[in-house]
């Protein structure tokens, strides 16, 4: 770096070079895949507009390329392709580094779905199939549902549970309005699975709603797993039918 150089004086790229990529702002960061401007705005201005027009980073992060287009007029499709893949790779990143772990409480499932399924403004269902250790085998999307309701079957998850040989599973779905607490429809759904669960000898050993933190709750999700039962209890419990 020259003498009469600041970290600050640099482009993203060099600055990025010099100082490694935490010393980059959010900005910088976007910056550099937009690589140029458009009309009138040079890129570290459009930067900053994406994310001030976006509300947040976290909400530029979960839009689609043809959002991005929508959002600032002047972004051509190379630009909202290249910033939204971006996006994406470092989810699947976070996703594969999350699934060496064992999922053993409703606090791991959170962490490991939240950062993709707070982003939902739909409700999404998904299913964590987990080997007999607890490793996670594969996360299978269920269905989209409305704004307020999805719709499912138990035969959905148990199809996927077969298929891929899970010892057990995970239920979970978010709740778009930020409060995890389970509507009737969740309690009968639960039921229902758990029910089916007896018959095929495949344990749901929770089901999860995903919600956001607040300070009026304890925590931002809602777990439908018995207290009384430990981690190890359920691993070991198996059903007499």
């Amino acid at each position: 770096m020259s003498p009469s150089l600041t970290a600050t004086d640099l482009l993203p790229r060099e600055k990025l070079a010099a100082s490694g990529r935490a010393a980059l702002s959010d900005e910088e960061l976007i910056a550099l895949f937009l690589r140029t401007g458009i009309p009138g705005c040079n890129v570290m201005e459009l930067s900053r507009d994406l994310i001030r027009k976006a509300g947040s980073l976290a909400n530029l992060g979960r839009m689609e390329a043809d959002d991005l287009q929508s959002l600032c007029k002047g972004i051509g499709i190379a630009k909202a392709a290249t910033l939204t893949a971006a996006f994406e790779l470092g989810r699947r990143a976070i996703q594969e580094e999350k699934a060496q772990v064992s999922i053993n409480t409703a606090q791991d499932v959170y962490d490991y779905l939240a950062p993709e399924m707070l982003w939902h403004v739909q409700e999404h269902i998904v299913v964590l199939l987990l080997d007999i250790r607890k490793k996670l085998i594969r996360k299978v999307d269920l269905t989209v549902g409305s704004l307020t309701a999805s719709l499912i079957h138990p035969r959905d998850i148990f199809r996927a549970a077969i298929k891929h040989n899970a010892h057990c599973f995970i239920l979970a779905h978010n709740h778009p309005s930020g409060d995890p607490s389970p509507s009737e429809a969740d309690r009968l759904l639960t039921d229902s699975v758990e029910k089916a669960g007896k018959i095929m000898h495949i344990r749901m050993i929770d089901h999860v709603v995903i919600g956001t933190a607040s300070a009026t709750r304890d925590q931002p999700y809602y777990s439908f797993r018995p207290p009384s039962f430990t981690a190890g209890e359920l691993a070991d419990a198996v059903y007499t039918v």
